[in-house]
């Protein structure tokens, strides 16, 4: 009879205990976990995002990150780390992109906090890998510079190159190859053919096993190293020789006075030949000279008888 009694109290304590959990359980989770992690890496460029949460709250509801990598996973006995730009912010994204510093594998979870209200961790469908980002076409720039071709590029991920073909047009499979570091970002291909055309395309490249897409072929001519120095000579002295006859012209407006100016423009006579065009007189016609009689006055003298 003892024995009964004695499983009926362990088995009462243990429903107890579990009830008590259960609602210690259920006080702590109140709110919902965030939905819909995922990672979006472009360029090297991490961002942990999700979905806010819809439950009611008084307060602003805010989100922590942490993450956990091979290191924290096999040394660490699987602790996780604050991502600690991302404790307690009211957004739904996070960059990760400092805190992921290999090639490895990451776990990375979230979860929510309305005042004293938390809610479970959310973690990632699977594990992610910075190798696994998105590389996209390189904003790259193409001049000539002395006879040769300058390519700068705006910016490349880091830990990436750009891979960079040049060949002269008509001559494709006599390409030049070449690689630019992410911290270089400027090219300069010398000792190019003067008067010859040169294509460049450019493709960002990260550690030699995923590539993005290439650049449109740009192509240019080369001019020549001393093309640069003849442009600016003619350019000046066009300058020197508009600059000298707007000068001419403004000083003769100002200082040329109408008598001294009909010294210096005078009005030639047009050749006899072509003082008459059908009959027409071009030229100042002389005036008739008037005729003059001489007149005879004979005096009559009258005698008286």
């Amino acid at each position: 009879m003892s024995f009964v009694v004695m499983r009926l109290q362990q088995t009462l304590s243990v429903t107890m205990m579990t009830i008590v959990l259960l609602h210690l359980i259920t006080g702590v989770w109140t709110l919902p976990a965030p939905s819909s992690v995922t990672v979006d890496s472009v360029d090297m460029r991490h961002t942990l995002t999700w979905t806010p949460l819809q439950a009611p709250c008084n307060t602003t509801i805010l989100y922590s990150v942490q993450y956990q990598g091979e290191f924290e996973l096999m040394l660490l006995n699987g602790s996780w780390r604050d991502v600690h730009h991302c404790q307690q912010v009211p957004h739904t994204h996070c960059d990760v992109t400092a805190d992921l510093g290999s090639d490895a594998d990451y776990n990375l979870h979230v979860r929510a906090r309305c005042g004293s209200q938390l809610s479970a961790w959310s973690e990632l469908s699977r594990p992610f890998n910075r190798r696994d980002t998105v590389l996209t076409v390189p904003n790259m720039t193409v001049t000539v510079v002395g006879g040769g071709l300058h390519l700068s590029f705006l910016k490349l991920p880091s830990n990436a190159v750009a891979s960079v073909t040049v060949w002269k047009k008509g001559h494709e499979l006599q390409a030049s190859f070449y690689t630019v570091p992410a911290e270089q970002k400027v090219l300069h291909v010398s000792d190019l053919q003067a008067g010859a055309e040169y294509c460049v395309t450019a493709q960002t490249v990260l550690n030699t096993q995923l590539h993005s897409g290439s650049t449109d072929a740009h192509c240019v001519s080369i001019t020549g190293p001393d093309a640069a120095w003849k442009k600016t000579t003619t350019v000046t002295g066009t300058v020197i020789i508009m600059a000298g006859l707007l000068f001419a012209v403004f000083w003769s407006i100002a200082y040329c006075r109408p008598d001294q100016c009909q010294t210096y423009f005078r009005k030639q006579q047009l050749p006899q030949s072509l003082q008459h065009v059908q009959g027409v007189l071009l030229g100042p016609q002389e005036e008739e000279e008037e005729r003059c009689e001489q007149v005879h006055v004979v005096q009559n003298v009258y005698v008286k008888q």
